[in-house]
């Protein structure tokens, strides 16, 4: 008895530990084809791993709720910095980056690779 309540016990921390990893951490291919590394504990950076512009950090997030980010992205073009969001919905991660309070945005999907 004390064995099967012992490994139910260890599979249930398990999955636990995996329901707790973040599901926006990994690689993900950006529109351009490059490719962004996504990674910390309570705010996120993306740094650029490829292309023109790697080694580049390209923004931060923090988590919003319901596979929901919030945070600052970068133009790695010209070094603009504005207001960012993404929503992940399975492995698409639609990225969004505004001025003028949300008045203009642009967005563009990046895939997990």
């Amino acid at each position: 008895m004390f064995r099967k309540v012992s490994l139910a016990l260890a599979a249930t921390v398990m999955m636990a530990g995996a329901a707790w990893a973040d599901p926006i951490e990994g690689n993900w291919k950006t529109q351009a084809g490059d490719t962004a590394l996504i990674g910390g504990s309570d705010s996120f950076s993306i740094t650029l791993k490829t292309g023109k512009y790697a080694g580049k950090t390209i923004g931060s997030l923090k988590p919003a709720g319901d596979n929901k980010y919030a945070g600052n992205i970068t133009d790695p073009a010209n070094d603009k910095t504005y207001s960012g969001k993404a929503t992940l919905s399975g492995t698409s991660l639609k990225m969004s980056g505004c001025v003028l309070g949300g008045l203009i945005c642009k967005s563009q999907t990046w895939h997990r690779l």
